[in-house]
């Protein structure tokens, strides 16, 4: 007797981000073509990876924590800087290049088809190389200024639930403005808009006190409701907050882990089945629009 026929599938669609699992070899290879047009024709390589923040470190510590006396009003500023400063650059580098990664790569995908998700979820696995070498220095900073003697399970832990809330949140706003990038180019400059606010919308450069005290009530937990906000609060609770000398001064937003987390994992989650869902029903069409 004759095998049966497989199943037919309509063409250009998949099972969205389960297709990324069952194709690790080619993710494999667009990440590291992505790295390797990152820094083709470049002298310092993967040292941008520690130059940009660094750079970026120093203008924002200047700027705020000398001019501006930030650093005589936070103990241990510099750690609470640069630690929102990593974060919301991981955040920038997943949602930005993942949202451009679908016309980016228009000419490969009207040649052949291959999962699409492939190529935003790529954009991921970059920004981790960048931001593995930014934890490390971060790390010595926290372990210099004390860390290891304060430190408890708790802010331990804290410090991978907030990378995880960052990467699930970027991806699922990259698959979404990925999607609208292919018909709208006009979703590049919202992309770049957002990022702009991302900064200023969450504590990497001030302290969510100032949110508390300065604004309404309400405004006080929109602020909260913003995933990048307690996901910068999770990594200076982790990384910073066991610096500093003095815990009842210097204390966490209540209901941090209790409720805050938690809500910022559902939005997150949420965030990216919209996107993948989004991303799977439009992508039949990509080809054809680019």
């Amino acid at each position: 007797m004759s095998a049966p026929a497989p199943e037919l599938m309509t063409p250009g669609k998949g099972r969205g981000l389960l297709d990324v699992f069952h194709n690790r070899y080619l993710l494999r290879l667009i990440v590291d073509k992505e790295i390797q047009i990152r820094y083709r024709g470049t002298v310092l390589g993967l040292v941008w990876s520690y130059l940009k923040p660094g750079v970026q470190f120093a203008v924002f510590f200047i700027a705020l924590g000398v001019f501006l006396g930030l650093n005589r009003g936070l103990e241990n500023f510099a750690v609470y800087l640069f630690s929102g400063i990593v974060l919301i650059n991981f955040f920038s580098e997943i949602f930005g290049n993942a949202s451009r990664s679908i016309t980016d790569n228009g000419g490969l995908l009207k040649k052949i088809y291959l999962p699409r998700q492939l190529f935003p979820v790529a954009n991921l696995f970059v920004a981790m190389v960048h931001f593995v070498p930014q934890i490390i220095i971060l790390a010595i900073a926290a372990f210099a200024t004390g860390w290891f003697t304060g430190v408890d399970v708790k802010q331990v832990l804290a410090i991978p639930v907030a990378c995880l809330i960052i990467a699930v949140f970027a991806l699922g706003l990259g698959l979404i403005f990925a999607t609208f990038n292919v018909f709208f180019r006009d979703a590049e400059n919202f992309v770049d808009m957002i990022l702009m606010v991302a900064t200023w919308a969450s504590p990497v450069l001030y302290s969510w006190t100032m949110v508390r005290d300065q604004l309404w009530d309400w405004v006080y937990y929109v602020y909260f409701l913003n995933p990048i906000t307690v996901a910068v609060e999770l990594f200076h609770y982790g990384l910073w907050y066991p610096t500093v000398n003095d815990a009842e001064l210097w204390h966490m937003p209540p209901h941090l882990l209790t409720i805050w987390t938690p809500i910022a994992l559902v939005i997150a989650v949420l965030t990216m089945v919209a996107g993948d869902a989004l991303f799977r029903r439009h992508e039949g069409n990509f080809a054809q629009e680019l």
